[in-house]
């Protein structure tokens, strides 16, 4: 019989540790965390992760400041906001939603961020500092996903484990932190993608996989071995008929069908959804506290 990692018990204990820890800061006349959110346009997903991270902001006790900006907006202008917020000493953390208008670059607003105000933690600067295990804001998902597997105490070390997925912002991070000598970690990687031959043989070989590619119900139950621990990082809306809004959250994971092989699974929606969001949190938190990085004003 699985356990069922649970993403929303989980996030719920950490956003409770959060304030607490928030409300001994202001105690001690410390400022409140300061998390801003540039978003543009109004992307659906985007929307509803925003006003999520808002949301988890009030409970967490932080000060939250949202700025919207047109579909329209130029890179220019958008740039100009980032400065902004790179400059003003009451913010401690930010982070512009993605995914920006095809007429902006990702790569060059993420860069354009101060890599000590980078609570995403997608800056170069953070990922290679990743890279060679020095402290850093590690991106949410990743983040997520390790904590997970230390509140559930799930053993690590030289375990094989599959990552399905080489994207900057799970795959690579994920595979970097499982074989970091720490725990979580100390774990043989392997890094699958779309152009893996014997990509079912490899991941029979896992004793925990991180499906992280973007294909609804891609990893089927012939693909895992009995006793494995499943991470489901997959959330892709597919049309529904069973529910009010006419789509339904699909994970990577055809869970009917793998769930009774594992030891561990996450569900979808309820697991590594709500995880990348308190992570969020944990960063700015983090940046408040000048843990990571000394402010320099």
């Amino acid at each position: 019989m699985y356990t069922l990692l649970d993403g929303k018990l989980i996030s719920e204990q950490i956003k409770k540790e959060i304030a607490e820890e928030v409300q001994q800061m202001i105690k001690a006349g410390k400022k409140r965390p300061h998390l801003a959110v540039i978003i543009v346009g109004h992307d659906g997903g985007s929307e509803s992760y925003v006003a999520g991270k808002i949301k988890d902001c009030q409970i967490c006790g932080f000060q939250s400041t949202l700025i919207r900006l047109e579909e329209d907006v130029t890179e220019q202008r958008l740039l100009q906001e980032v400065e902004r917020l790179n400059e003003d000493t009451d913010v401690d953390g930010f982070i512009v939603q993605l995914p920006l208008p095809k007429h902006i670059s990702e790569q060059k607003m993420i860069e354009a961020i101060n890599y000590k105000k980078d609570v995403d933690g997608f800056h170069p600067i953070n990922v290679g500092r990743l890279c060679i295990g020095l402290p850093c804001y590690v991106s949410a998902t990743p983040m997520g996903i390790m904590e997970l597997l230390k509140r559930y105490r799930i053993e690590t070390s030289g375990k094989n484990c599959v990552v399905v997925g080489r994207s900057n912002i799970v795959g690579k991070p994920t595979a970097m932190l499982l074989m970091q000598k720490t725990y979580p970690g100390d774990a043989t990687v392997t890094i699958c993608h779309s152009h893996t031959k014997n990509l079912k043989e490899i991941c029979q070989q896992a004793d925990i996989i991180v499906a992280a590619i973007g294909q609804p119900e891609f990893l089927k139950g012939d693909m895992v071995k009995e006793g494995a621990v499943v991470i489901d990082v997959g959330t892709t809306r597919v049309p529904s008929t069973e529910t009010k809004s006419g789509f339904k959250l699909k994970g990577d994971v055809d869970f009917n069908e793998v769930a009774p092989k594992c030891s561990f699974i996450t569900p979808v929606p309820g697991g590594v959804g709500l995880m990348t969001r308190v992570s969020l949190m944990k960063n700015t938190l983090l940046a408040a506290k000048a843990e990571i990085y000394e402010k320099n004003g």
